[in-house]
């Protein structure tokens, strides 16, 4: 099947996110024409036929470029989350470093391809949905069951607002939360590749939910980075960290931010205090969130 299919369809298991990753790490060098870099991000340009086209910017310190070196890499990570899955606790920061690097990559290279192969703006779901399929597989991998689920909100003259979950994580065999309620011990999760003109509607949604069921739900949001090309050569950061400290203050607290390419402010006060690695999610944080009470 031709690769741009396979880009547009579910992806199914992480073995699977592995193959297309070092199809697409194969395919990349042979339509490069120039490549951009700008504050350690690196836009890739192709050109053909005539027509240009330009690429997301990727992280050069987190995308493996090589598809040998993804391979070696994508070992390792399984072994971590097996690892993850049997109990251990303590990594090393080599394992966080790898964790983050082949989720990155896996996804980021999704991204760049659809960019280079297809209609970017139509591409766009594409590439969401499959960093949903990418986490949920991951957490799958360490153990823990999750579904996605829509909470049903009833308000005046039987009008309901249906509101959507990205996934839902239990420490039960199976999720409890369902369309009129949300289990005191569950997690919900907001999964998003930016939090470009997305953070807010987390918060409202955590203040919604927990008026709801009548206490407060644990909510957390997982980000893939907060980056985004500038004309053809440049990159901007769209994390408005002014906002989300407004939000953070004012409207609730999250459970969580995560992301997998940190913006700049991640490592300042105040954010440094709430915004932390993928990794730390997934080898730290999800099971100490899951085992704590509302």
């Amino acid at each position: 099947m031709a690769l741009i299919d396979d880009l547009q369809k579910k992806i199914g298991s992480l073995d699977d996110f592995k193959a297309i990753t070092t199809r697409i790490l194969i395919y990349i060098p042979e339509v490069i024409s120039f490549t951009k870099n700008d504050r350690g991000y690196v836009i890739i340009e192709s050109t053909s036929g005539g027509t240009q086209k330009f690429t997301r910017p990727y992280n050069s310190e987190l995308f493996i470029n090589d598809s040998i070196q993804f391979e070696t890499h994508y070992v390792e990570f399984e072994r971590i989350l097996l690892s993850v899955f049997a109990g251990v606790h303590d990594f090393t920061e080599n394992e966080h470093k790898i964790i983050n690097k082949v989720t990155y990559t896996m996804q980021q290279s999704i991204g760049i391809a659809l960019d280079l192969l297809g209609n970017q703006n139509a591409n766009r779901k594409h590439v969401g949905n499959r960093f949903e399929e990418l986490i949920g597989l991951i957490v799958d991998a360490i153990g823990i069951k999750n579904k996605k689920i829509v909470l049903k909100i009833p308000y005046e003259n039987d009008g309901v607002y249906s509101c959507e979950t990205d996934l839902v994580l239990t420490p039960y065999d199976q999720v409890r939360s369902d369309n009129s309620t949300i289990d005191e011990n569950e997690v919900v999760v907001s999964l998003k590749t930016s939090s470009k003109d997305r953070m807010g509607k987390i918060f409202i949604d955590k203040i919604l939910m927990s008026k709801f069921v009548g206490r407060d739900v644990k909510v957390i949001g997982i980000f893939l980075n907060d980056i985004q090309r500038k004309g053809q050569e440049k990159v901007g950061y769209t994390f408005v960290a002014g906002l989300f400290m407004v939000y953070t203050n004012f409207l609730t607290k999250l459970d969580g931010v995560f992301f997998v390419d940190p913006p700049p402010h991640a490592n300042k006060e105040p954010y440094k205090v709430h915004i932390k690695r993928f990794s730390e999610f997934i080898l730290v944080d999800v099971k100490e969130l899951l085992n704590s009470t509302s």
